[in-house]
């Protein structure tokens, strides 16, 4: 049973999608426009923190009263953060990076309650690709499915197929962590149960 609104800061279908799976649909969807540029020095951990803290942030600051619910994504191959591709150049180049190696996915999930308060949580995902062909590739990089993604995959499209393991939440990976998600919102009052 919820009492009070929630807005999700974040203009990801998928995030509106994870949401709707534990029965969840926003009162309303507002992205934040922020610059999400990592720091010089930033490490993955920090910039998904910070990032997911900054949209939160944002959006209470008109919309006082609410649960505001943000995240952000962060792919990082060792500590090289690996942002949404710019071109399709740079996502062959994350691909070929990406390929028989494990990565991290690190989910910053924040939730500014009514009261004012803000709760954060970082979730790591641990995702092993097996060794991808140049075909293999070639392929993924024609379906487009990169476009958007940090990393420069979706793990919820066919790129699930070069998947040899994983250690985590799949949901962090998709785009938001459904259980560290669903706990939140149970403790700061939001869903009674």
């Amino acid at each position: 049973m919820r009492n009070k609104r929630l807005i999700l800061a974040s203009a990801s279908p998928r995030r509106v999608a994870l949401l709707k799976q534990i029965g969840i649909t926003p009162d309303d969807i507002i992205p934040a426009d922020i610059d999400e540029t990592p720091l010089k020095t930033e490490l993955p951990r920090g910039l998904a923190e910070r990032l997911a803290r900054q949209k939160a942030d944002a959006v209470a600051a008109i919309h006082e009263g609410a649960y505001i619910l943000s995240a952000d994504t962060v792919v990082a191959c060792g500590r090289r953060i690996l942002e949404k591709p710019e071109d399709e150049t740079e996502a062959r180049r994350f691909l070929d990076l990406l390929s028989g190696r494990r990565h991290r996915v690190i989910g910053g999930i924040a939730l500014h309650t009514p009261a004012g308060t803000l709760r954060t949580k970082i979730v790591e995902t641990i995702v092993q690709f097996k060794k991808l062909s140049t075909a293999e590739i070639k392929q993924y990089l024609d379906s487009g499915e990169w476009q958007g993604k940090a990393g420069g995959y979706g793990i919820q499209g066919s790129a699930e197929a070069y998947v040899k393991f994983i250690r985590g939440s799949y949901s962090n990976v998709v785009g938001l962590s459904l259980y560290d998600t669903m706990k939140m919102l149970k403790s700061a009052g939001y869903i009674r149960e």
